[in-house]
This record gives C-alpha cells, sequence and structure tokens, in this order.
C-alpha cells in the first residue's frame, strides 16, 4: 500500500457541544508529516440526522408499532405531540447551533415546544398563568432570554433521547451509548450478539453516515474510542467498512483500549479491525503507515495488536509532545455543534454549553501518584511538557482556523508553573482568549498568581478533593489537604475563577462518619463561596492502580479475577469494614444538586439522608453499638471559616 489517504472517525457518542480532540490531535500530527489525512464525527452526525424532520418521521414510525402496553409516559406523549415535535424539531436545532438566536422568544414563552416528562419538575404552563408565574424565573430572571430558551430546548431534546430509549434501542444516550457492552467485559460475547443483531434504526443511521464518509476513499481509517460508550459505535463503523470496503485498513485506538484492552486476546475482534493501538498514537501510527507501505517488518511495530493475535512492542521512543504538531478541527462541522444548558448552575454549564478548542498544556501528569488513578499507564506516567512559545503557537494557529476563542486545557492536570507561564505569555502578546482546565489545589495557586490566571482568560478550574478527609487523602498520596484546598479554592474564587470540586465516595477504609463529615465539609465550602460546582462519584477499583496492584496497603481484598479475553479494568472487591458505600451514593448527589442551586445550605448534612439508615450501610462498628442512624457530623461549624481566616 503505497498511496495512503487516512480518515479519522469520532464514532457515537461523545458531546454534542465541542468535538473530542483525538481526531484533531492525529490529523494535525499526521499532516504535519506530510500524510493526506481527513476526519469525520459521525458523533454529532448522527445526532443531527436522528433529530431531524426525517429522524422525527422515523421515530414515530417505530413508536406506533409498539403496542399500548409498551409505551412508557415519554413514547406515549410523543405518539400524542408527535406533528408538533415534527415542526420543531429543526428550528430547536438551529436555535441550539446558535444559527436562530431570535426563536428564543417562542421557546422561552413555554407555548412553542412540547414538554413531555423531563419537564415534570418545571410544572407546566397553562394558558390563564401569569409569565412571572414561570418556575425559571428564580434561576434566569427577566434578562436571561437566551439562557432560558436553552434549557429549556436542552430538556426537550432529553424527552426525545428518551423516547429513542424506550422504543427503538434501550441502550441509547446521547453520551454513554450502550456503555454496558464494553465497559469492563471480560468476554467479546455481548458485543459480538449486539453487533450481530438486526440493524434497528439507530444503526441504520449510522451505517448510512459511514458510506457518506468512505466518499473520501480512505485506504487506512483510525476509529478513536476515549469511552466504554464510543465502542459499540466503533465496531459498527468498522463493520460497514469491512462489508463494503474490505480492503480499508482499519484500525481501534483510544482511551478504551489504553485502559481496557491491555490483556486482550479475541479473535473476533479482528472480523472488524485490523489493529489495535495503545497509548499515544503518534509513534504506533507512524510504525504501522511504514508497515503498510512495505517499509518495516510486523515484528517492529508498536504497542500494536496484530491480525495474527499478537501484541507487538519494539521500543521506540515516543514523539516529544513538542513535536505532536498543532492540532486542527479542518473537515469538521463546527457551526454544526449544539450548545446545551442541562444543568442550572454556572460552573456546570461549560462542559455542554459553547464549543471549545481543546489543547493540553503538557501529556501526562506531574504528580502521578495518587493511589486511586491509573499511575502506571502512559497516559499518567510519561510527563513532557511543551514550551510556552509552543504552546501559544497553537492557540493562535487555533484561533486563526476556527476564529473561535474559547479554550479548555484537557491536561490530567495542569502544571502551576506552565500555567503562569503561559499566562504572561498571553498578556505580554495583548492575545485575548477564554480558558480552563483541570489543576491540582497546589498552594503555589495564591491569591497572586490567580489574579494573573484570571487576567490573562481563566474563567473556570476543575480540581481533585476527592474524599474530602484529611487521613484518606494522606492514604490516597493526594498531596493537599482539606484546609489547604479551601485557600486555594477561595483564591481562585476571589480573582472571578468559577471552582469545580470532583468528589468520591467509598474509597478503601471510608466510614460512615467519613462520609457524613465530607459532605460537611463541602457545605461549608460551597457556603463560603470557595466552590461554585462539584459532582460526586463511586469510587472504582482499576488493575492498573496502586489500590489494585497493592490491596493489602489499603485494607480491601480482591474479589477472585474472571477468565478476561476482552475488556479488563474495573476489579470488584471487598471493604474490610464492612461498609455498603452505595446507600450513600443518592443522598450525596442530591445534596451536591441543592448547593450547586445554593439551596439548603444551612441544613444539617444528615437531613439529605434517609432518616434510618440500614444497619449493613453504616457497618459493622454501629451494628455493635445497636444504632441504624446516620451519624452527626464532628466537623467543627466553622472549620473551613478559620481556615480561610
Amino acid at each position: 500500500m503505497t498511496e495512503m489517504r487516512i480518515l479519522s472517525i469520532i464514532p457515537p457518542m461523545t458531546q454534542l457541544n465541542t468535538p473530542y480532540p483525538s481526531t484533531a490531535y492525529l490529523t494535525g500530527f499526521l499532516r504535519s508529516r506530510g500524510f493526506e489525512a481527513e476526519q469525520a464525527d459521525l458523533s454529532i452526525a448522527l445526532a443531527l440526522k436522528l433529530l431531524s424532520m426525517h429522524g422525527m418521521q422515523a421515530i414515530h414510525k417505530e413508536v406506533s408499532a409498539l403496542p399500548r402496553k409498551q409505551h412508557t409516559a415519554a413514547t406515549g406523549f410523543f405518539a400524542e405531540h408527535f406533528e408538533s415535535y415534527r415542526t420543531t424539531v429543526a428550528p430547536a436545532i438551529r436555535f441550539l447551533q446558535g444559527r436562530d438566536p431570535s426563536l428564543a422568544h417562542r421557546i422561552a414563552s413555554r407555548h412553542y415546544l412540547p414538554e413531555g416528562p423531563r419537564f415534570a419538575s418545571l410544572g407546566h404552563y397553562t394558558d390563564d398563568q401569569e409569565h412571572a408565574g414561570d418556575p425559571l424565573d428564580w434561576a434566569f430572571g427577566a434578562l436571561g432570554l437566551q439562557d432560558r430558551a436553552k434549557h429549556i430546548a436542552t430538556l426537550y431534546l432529553n424527552d426525545l433521547a428518551d423516547v429513542i430509549r424506550d422504543a427503538i434501542d434501550p441502550r441509547f444516550e446521547f453520551v454513554r451509548y450502550a456503555e454496558s457492552l464494553a465497559a469492563s467485559q471480560p468476554t467479546f460475547d455481548q458485543l459480538h450478539t449486539a453487533l450481530n443483531a438486526r440493524h434497528n434504526l439507530v444503526d441504520a443511521f449510522l451505517h448510512a453516515l459511514t458510506l457518506e464518509a468512505l466518499s473520501h476513499r480512505p485506504t487506512l481509517v483510525l476509529i478513536t474510542a476515549p469511552f466504554p460508550g464510543n465502542v459499540y459505535g466503533a465496531f459498527r463503523i468498522a463493520q460497514t467498512i469491512k462489508q463494503t470496503q474490505p480492503s480499508t485498513v482499519t484500525v481501534l485506538g483510544g482511551g478504551y483500549c489504553n485502559t481496557e484492552l491491555r490483556a486482550m486476546n479475541e479473535p473476533r475482534v479482528f472480523d472488524y479491525f485490523d489493529f489495535i493501538t495503545l497509548d499515544a498514537g503518534e509513534r504506533p501510527l507512524l510504525a504501522l503507515i511504514e508497515h503498510l507501505q512495505n517499509k518495516r517488518p510486523p515484528d517492529r511495530l508498536v504497542r500494536t495488536y496484530t491480525r495474527a493475535h499478537h501484541f507487538v512492542d519494539f521500543k521506540e521512543p515516543d514523539i516529544a509532545f513538542s513535536e505532536s504538531g498543532t492540532p486542527t478541527y479542518a473537515g469538521l462541522p463546527l457551526q454544526d455543534y449544539l450548545s446545551l444548558l442541562d444543568m442550572l448552575n454556572p460552573m456546570h454549564r461549560l462542559w455542554s454549553d459553547g464549543r471549545w478548542n481543546k489543547l493540553t498544556v503538557a501529556h501526562g501528569c506531574y504528580w502521578k501518584k495518587c493511589s486511586f488513578c491509573d499511575v502506571s499507564l502512559d497516559y499518567i506516567s510519561r510527563y513532557d511538557l511543551a514550551t510556552t512559545d509552543v504552546l501559544i503557537g497553537r492557540i493562535e494557529s487555533l484561533i486563526s482556523e476556527t476564529g473561535q476563542t474559547g479554550f479548555h486545557f484537557v491536561d490530567e492536570a495542569a502544571p502551576p508553573k506552565a500555567l503562569k507561564s503561559l499566562a504572561r505569555a498571553l498578556l505580554q502578546r495583548k492575545l485575548d482568549i477564554s480558558w480552563w482546565g483541570n489543576i491540582r489545589f497546589e498552594k503555589s495557586f495564591d491569591a497572586g498568581l490567580c489574579r494573573l490566571l484570571a487576567e490573562s482568560g481563566c474563567i473556570a478550574v476543575t480540581g481533585g478533593l476527592e474524599v474530602a478527609s484529611d487521613r484518606l487523602l494522606k492514604l490516597m498520596q493526594k498531596g493537599v489537604s482539606i484546609e489547604q484546598v479551601a485557600r486555594v479554592a477561595r483564591a481562585f474564587s476571589e480573582a472571578g475563577i468559577l471552582v469545580h470540586a470532583y468528589l468520591m465516595y467509598g474509597f478503601p477504609t471510608q466510614t460512615a462518619q467519613d462520609t457524613v463529615d465530607a459532605l460537611e465539609y463541602v457545605r461549608q465550602l460551597f457556603a463560603a463561596g470557595c466552590i461554585q460546582s462539584a459532582f460526586f462519584h463511586r469510587f472504582t477499583c482499576t488493575v492498573h492502580s496502586p489500590v489494585g496492584k497493592h490491596p493489602e496497603r489499603y485494607g480491601v481484598r480482591l474479589s477472585p479475577r474472571l477468565r478476561t479475553t476482552f475488556a479488563s479494568n474495573d476489579i470488584n472487591f471487598t471493604d474490610l469494614t464492612g461498609i455498603d458505600h452505595d446507600v450513600f451514593g443518592a443522598a450525596l448527589k442530591k445534596a451536591l444538586y441543592n448547593y450547586m442551586l445554593g439551596i439548603g445550605l444551612d441544613l444539617d448534612v444528615r437531613e439529605w439522608f434517609e432518616q434510618r439508615a440500614s444497619a449493613r450501610g453504616i457497618g459493622k462498628r454501629a451494628r455493635r453499638r445497636g444504632s441504624n442512624s446516620v451519624p452527626r457530623t464532628i466537623v467543627p461549624p466553622d472549620v473551613i471559616a478559620r481556615a480561610l481566616a
């Protein structure tokens, strides 16, 4: 294969407001090396095909074929109001794309779009209600017209996603599509069965879109699977390619492969993909291209599974981060992405609202010690920093290409010194951008540095507070304390920078007391204005983390490993404290939802939990005391205020 035409594809489903950056990175790199490289985002393409007048008619046909007893609230409402959906879907999409902003007046009136089950929490309008009675008034006031309409239109799309899930494909989501088929699945059986089933409407649409993408006439197709929710779509795309253009070489890569397929031994995978590469893709791709051009034997491939079912890893240095090229969005329909507003919180909306140019300040993590993290894998362990001049050049190139000045730095944790140097360079060159990214709550982020970052265009930061317990933060080697997080977060907030905290529950040896105390710390951080947004996720133990490798150090016993031929990442374990952490999840998330809206900050944190928790949830020590109740917090009510003083 001497002539090489390369197509990189984003499969469904990632996000609707901006392209996932992997293909932009690879396309920019390949073009910098002289290759003919194109890219396509079939995630946004599939969403827009479904959310069209033609899509509504096709969905209605499926809904109409359902027996009445199989209708849900979503499908029943859709069937009853189909004509309204059919005529409003295209205008609603235009509005969310920013093409028709004047439509906000009609959408915000709540008389234009049909309001299905997702609107239940807002109440329904009747013609004799005054607009002042709209329950959204508290969030958007009299002048927040565009945002009010955007939130209503987002709920409208969520209703339609529910219809697709209930009537066509129970696995459907706009993100995390068919995730359960791929996440830590020890065998390929479930995915194999799904891929050999008859096409449903979603499959048929994706098949047609894949054929359109093949108009580029590629000889090599690179499909990225960053998450388990992309894997089913990736395999469906590859299936179409192999059925229609079997000579085209297909390659799978991305974060899912890097974490889940490191022990893969499944021949059926190669009915869809000729090769699978691991970790940073630049060096493996160059080696693979040379192999396809008969310039390199197969035993000199780099971090690559081959059709012969062998993993080949000829040792060559990776491409330096500074030489990986500038990402390019050329070929992607930037005007087609949707700005959504699903959460009424100014920080939380950044993930779904607006289109961001994605860049990385450094490859890997400069800390790489956290015991819950995949510190043994390349995307964490190999820290490689580009110079400020290289980063500025990439920023200027993307602004010139896209005409947009919003940037999201997608680092594992952006280094403080690099951000300081970047901020100074942006100010010196009078380069006006808006940017946000992930950081560690390092004490070096003092008031002066935070003001400098704000002046350079920083609008928000995200960082890990994790378990909000100094004992557990030390156990997980996080390298921060609660008081330090409070002071750093306040420095950002006082500089006008929004702060989001990543939180975790269920870490090994975490007790019910620890969980209640963690929520009290978080309540005080919200009340003090240190953080504006947060999210609790359940701790999962992975095979690549220190907890997974050395469970005895963390008081857990790993469950026996299943024989794995396909995906392997999460490990079930038993916490020797005997606590069932799942009983706390709903209360923690409910509390955060309200805190982000400024509600309930004066309540005793126990009020978010059920009045009586199960003995299994509280653990052995509480059972010996004969008590099933959620414990009272032992955190002083002014601990954050004193830390800030």
